[in-house]
């Protein structure tokens, strides 16, 4: 066991702690409606006597989507710095990933594209976190629209190798327990989506809903990942930078680490 096995455990600690930080900011600073809260108004006067807590009088500008959360300071500089870490801690987990399988010989098309559609979701986690929605929307929705489903394709990706990667009853259990949290995701994503569209408030409030769950989920996803870590080393980076031809060594190798099968059979083509 090395110590990248605490990658996708930060991954998922840091980032789940650190949203509902978030939350738990905005709506003391009264910038958004607790998620409890299902009663909206067209338009709230101020009360003087109301001091202190979270709002009491919400309009569809206070609902409780993870953007509106990190949208004002203070929060927005913890959601910035959310976004950012996190997406270099995805990037690096799928650079680690992708290495890992080529170590096993499993260098298929599938592989390639499963660390270009996680390094797209970190690209968009940057934009999301440092273009807030009330300051740049159009920046802020493209960062979304991309980030989103390039993290559902992502987790269904590593569903498919994951189960067909299997060599254990362990192995196979672990794949079963990421076939339903993609699932999850994908009908969390779809639900917000439709919600989101419309103007009802509970419909509106029922996306938020969706979004946090779509989001907690990708992460649970993430920190599954420490099942596979407890073998991951330095080795496993170099052989994900290294071009393809370059990053198997002969058997023949006094090398006492961990070396890739070559043989040309068993390596699928991108």
């Amino acid at each position: 066991m090395t110590a990248w096995i605490l990658l996708p455990v930060s991954l998922s600690a840091f980032s789940i702690t650190g949203l509902w930080t978030v939350y738990a900011m905005a709506v003391m600073n009264r910038h958004v409606c607790p998620v409890e809260n299902w009663s909206y108004n067209e338009s709230c006067s101020p009360d003087p006597t109301e001091q202190g807590g979270p709002k009491t009088c919400c309009t569809l500008d206070d609902v409780p989507l993870i953007s509106k959360c990190g949208t004002y300071p203070p929060e927005s500089c913890l959601f910035s710095l959310i976004g950012n870490v996190g997406a270099f801690m995805v990037a690096l987990l799928c650079l680690l990933l992708y290495g890992q399988l080529l170590e096993q010989s499993r260098h298929s098309w599938i592989n390639t594209t499963t660390l270009i559609t996680g390094c797209t979701n970190a690209a968009g986690l940057v934009v999301v976190g440092n273009f807030q929605v009330d300051h740049a929307k159009s920046l802020h929705y493209i960062g979304a629209g991309v980030a989103f489903p390039a993290g559902l394709l992502f987790v269904c990706l590593h569903c498919v190798l994951s189960y067909h990667g299997a060599t254990a009853p362990q192995d196979l259990a672990m794949a079963y327990l990421r076939i339903v949290l993609a699932a999850i995701a994908f009908v969390v994503l779809v639900l917000s989506g439709v919600f989101f569209i419309h103007e009802n408030s509970q419909l509106q409030h029922g996306a938020a809903l969706c979004e946090w769950v779509f989001v907690i989920d990708i992460l649970v996803f993430y920190g599954t990942f420490c099942y596979e870590f407890g073998a991951v080393s330095s080795e496993t980076l170099v052989a994900a930078l290294q071009p393809a031809g370059r990053a198997c060594k002969s058997s023949g190798s006094s090398s006492t680490s961990t070396h890739l099968n070559c043989a040309p059979e068993s390596i699928a083509m991108i």
